[in-house]
């Protein structure tokens, strides 16, 4: 089992610690890390800041105090901070815990998940599939193609036909990630327009029709998916062209700092601005009329089937599988717009404040 492996593991390293008289640095224990006969997980989100990757930690926190788990958290600095995912990687598996949670900031930290699953830790990737998706043992996600290819439908029915000018504001243009291509493909999908490689940004072609109207896209820029790089890629793309109509967005906050420089380079008015996530920010946001329309996920949901799966696992129970016909475990999402477009399934935001998070 893998709780008698964990056992094992914190056994010979107290005892390589004691010759080497480094006992106390090396032994942890307690609600903070592994180590003794309580289940011990570690949460690793990209960054700490981000309300999603907040409300994540808080939902493991207390699942992990209502179910006997010790919960240790650890985060990157930034969106993309392979690093410190790493080095968080290498703790748990010196403090020889059960299982990890990851938001995995890129294919780079691969090789030290596949190390901890090498050395017994059952490990999950939350929100972001790993790719290929096999690097870890099952993924709790959003089905992000989905939520992007609601914000998609739902501006194609706004436009009524009209030319979308388009700004396409992902997270990365240096990294491959999953939740980035999947939703940027996800919503030009659900307008119409043709897209090319699915693991990649910016290869489809920036002019032509999409269900209804013409299209034309003026950039694709990065993100990471914060504030300040949404309000600086907004402004790039506006230098590009002033007439931009649709905004997409990767999450809530580079909506937010994308809504900043639309107010103040011109007028904000009459954009559409489409994002991923369904913080509580997020959806006051869209009942601002900032954001449009937002696809909301549950990031607390995900962090609990984690923590919960760890338990089961290590207590000797069965193991988590895929939702039929996807090779992730689909947490749900659902687009919260305070416009509905008939025959496209929404809540509103009053109903979207009740299940927010953040």
């Amino acid at each position: 089992m893998l709780g008698l492996t964990r056992k094992r593991r914190v056994a010979a390293l107290a005892v390589a610690c004691a010759g080497a008289l480094l006992l106390t640095a090396c032994g942890s224990g307690g609600d903070s890390g592994g180590g003794g006969d309580k289940v011990a997980v570690t949460l690793i989100t990209k960054t700490a800041t981000n309300p999603f990757f907040v409300a994540m930690q808080k939902g493991a926190k207390a699942e992990g105090k209502k179910n006997g788990v010790s919960v240790t958290t650890a985060a990157g600095k930034e969106d993309g901070d392979d690093a410190a995912q790493i080095a968080a990687i290498e703790d748990a598996i010196a403090r020889g815990d059960d299982g990890i949670l990851i938001t995995p900031a890129g294919p780079g930290v691969n090789p030290a998940i596949k190390k901890a699953r090498d050395q017994g830790l059952y490990v999950i990737a939350l929100d972001t599939p790993t790719d290929p998706p096999d690097t870890v043992d099952i993924t709790f996600a959003t089905d992000n193609f989905k939520a992007g290819e609601l914000i998609g439908q739902w501006t194609k029915a706004q436009l009524k036909g009209k030319k979308a000018t388009i700004a396409m504001l992902d997270l990365f243009n240096d990294k491959i990630v999953s939740v980035d291509y999947d939703r940027d493909q996800g919503f030009l999908t659900g307008m119409g327009i043709d897209t090319k490689d699915k693991k990649k940004n910016g290869d489809e072609a920036k002019t032509g029709s999409y269900d209804g109207g013409d299209y034309e896209i003026v950039c694709n820029e990065p993100t990471t998916g914060n504030e300040d790089g949404g309000r600086t890629a907004m402004e790039n793309c506006l230098t590009k062209n002033k007439d931009i109509n649709v905004v997409y967005t990767i999450n809530e906050p580079a909506a937010v700092g994308a809504y900043g420089a639309l107010k103040q380079g011109g007028n904000p008015e009459g954009v559409l601005i489409g994002s991923v996530d369904g913080g509580c920010d997020g959806v006051n946001q869209v009942k601002k009329g900032v954001i449009g329309a937002t696809s909301q996920q549950y990031p607390l949901k995900m962090a609990q089937l984690g923590v919960q799966a760890i338990k089961t696992i290590t207590d000797g129970g069965a193991k988590p599988k895929n939702t039929e016909g996807l090779d992730f475990y689909d947490t749900g999402v659902a687009l919260v717009t305070d416009k509905p477009v008939d025959g496209l399934d929404s809540i509103d935001t009053t109903k979207g404040a009740e299940l927010c998070w953040g």
